[in-house]
């Protein structure tokens, strides 16, 4: 799918705003209501836009903890294999393949060290890993999450 100018304006207003109208949306970028509507259609139905969420202070449901762990697999685990294990888990927030020693780089959101420490141990159960290693998250710097389309 290629996005034009106006599409990446549209989805930079909808990560800004998600609740923008329209004609809020559409007197930013110079489009109509109607334009813009038809727009983000399109995105929706191409997959440029996958949906629409509430973004919510972790803080404010208790999950005060964070963790980054690293899974080491036995053999030849499939990336599937290991998606499908720890989506089970409702602590993993994120989940990535990567490159390096580990085979996989889980993010894990808990209430509090123990809940941190219960995760890992049931992650750990899984019959593909060997082992892990963990980093627990003292200050958060910066939060990944875009406040803008990118630019080409």
């Amino acid at each position: 799918m290629e996005l034009d100018r106006l599409d990446r304006a549209i989805i930079g207003a909808l990560i800004e705003d998600a609740r923008a109208t329209y004609a809020e949306i559409g007197h930013r970028v110079g489009l109509s209501a109607s334009a813009v509507k038809r727009r983000v259609d399109r995105l929706r139905d191409t997959g440029a836009i996958t949906g629409f969420s509430a973004r919510v202070q972790p803080r404010a449901l208790g999950w005060t903890t964070e963790a980054y762990v690293e899974l080491f697999c036995r053999g030849k685990t499939s990336p599937a294999e290991i998606g499908l294990a720890v989506s089970r888990h409702p602590e993993v927030i994120s989940a990535a393949t990567v490159t390096g020693e580990a085979d996989a780089l889980l993010h894990i959101m808990a209430t509090d060290m123990r809940h941190v420490e219960q995760v890992i141990e049931r992650i750990a159960a899984e019959p593909f890993v060997v082992r892990t290693k963990s980093a627990v998250v003292l200050t958060r710097l910066i939060d990944g999450t875009p406040i803008s389309a990118p630019t080409p």
